[in-house]
Formats: C-alpha cells, sequence, structure tokens
C-alpha cells in the first residue's frame, strides 16, 4: 500500500495464495497522486526467473523462519516447514537471486529473527546475514527491530517461566548494498 501511495512500481511474491489475496485487497483503492503499479506474483524467492538480471532498486522481504511459527499447512515451497540447516540451505538461493535482480549500489532490506532449541538461543538471524554477504552483498545498516503484541506471546510467556529461559524480543533488519 505505501508503496503504491509514494507512486512506486512494486512487484510482490510469495507462496502463499491468502498472502497475495490480502496484497490485493490492501492495494485495491485509488488516490490522488498514488500511481505505482502493482504487480502480484505467486512465487518463491529462490526463483526470480521472471525478473531480469539487475532490474530492481529494492529489495524488502521477511521469510518465514525455519521451524518456528508455521507459515502454512501444506504450501510445499514454505520455508518455514524446513529444518534450521535446510532453511539456511535455501536462504543461500534467494540470496543468490536477490543479488542477480538486484541493481548495482542499491539495497536489499531482510528482516529476520532467532530462535531457540531445547532453551538454548539459535542465532540463525546472523547466520542468514553471512549467507547474503557471501553472496555478494554488503552489510550497509544493522537495525535492532523491537517486538511488540506477538500471536504467540502468552504461550511463550508461560513457557520461558517453566523453563527458565528469556523470551526473544527482537528481530534485526539486515540492510544490504550491492
Amino acid at each position: 500500500m505505501e508503496a503504491k501511495l509514494l507512486s512506486r512500481n512494486i512487484i510482490g511474491v510469495d507462496v502463499n495464495d491468502v498472502a497475495i489475496e490480502r496484497c490485493r485487497e490492501k492495494i485495491d483503492f485509488e488516490h490522488e497522486g498514488a500511481n505505482g503499479k502493482v504487480y502480484l506474483k505467486k512465487g518463491d524467492a529462490r526463483n526470480l526467473s521472471f525478473i531480469k538480471d539487475e532490474h530492481i532498486d529494492l529489495i524488502c522481504t521477511h521469510p518465514p523462519y525455519a521451524d518456528i511459527i508455521k507459515y502454512s499447512e501444506d504450501i510445499e515451497e514454505d520455508l518455514s516447514r524446513l529444518k534450521i540447516s535446510d532453511f539456511l540451505e535455501e536462504m543461500k538461493k534467494v540470496a543468490k537471486e536477490s543479488y542477480r535482480v538486484l541493481k548495482k549500489d542499491r539495497f536489499c532490506a531482510i528482516l529476520m529473527g532467532d530462535t531457540r532449541k531445547k532453551g538454548c538461543m539459535i542465532p540463525m538471524s546472523f547466520d542468514v546475514m553471512k549467507i547474503f554477504q557471501e553472496a555478494g552483498f554488503t552489510l550497509k545498516e544493522l537495525i535492532i527491530k523491537e517486538q511488540h503484541n506477538c500471536r504467540a506471546t502468552g504461550y511463550w510467556k508461560t513457557n520461558s517461566v517453566k523453563y527458565n529461559f528469556l523470551l526473544i524480543a527482537h528481530e534485526y533488519l539486515f540492510v544490504f548494498k550491492k
């Protein structure tokens, strides 16, 4: 919606039909000066073959996290259905495709969080950061986003007390430059 209001042309890609429909609903408006063209496509960030090399000015992405909160029940391409090691392998494909389609000197922003296994922190966000750096990106900014009103907060709050661990109360916004 914001991109349309700013008269930016955008391409939205998602594996989930429900997410695509929600986007359609949010962009279905007329407003003076809101001339951005919106192209929504069911697809996968690991394969952006429908986008030419160095064609994109800005990438903003927030992939579903591995094995944490399920993004879907039965979508085969859903990264949240993967174990962490498999998720990280697939993120290499996302980084490679993002690098390919992004114009030189432009930016790719990815919002990522961490997880816990058996009460111990798994800093997979930093693994993703390294994957994007290995794909050729340089880290321009690292922004910490505080979490508020998470859907699972009640469940996790109860378990954090029961099993003696702190809640993960943030995500990282990595801003990379090509």
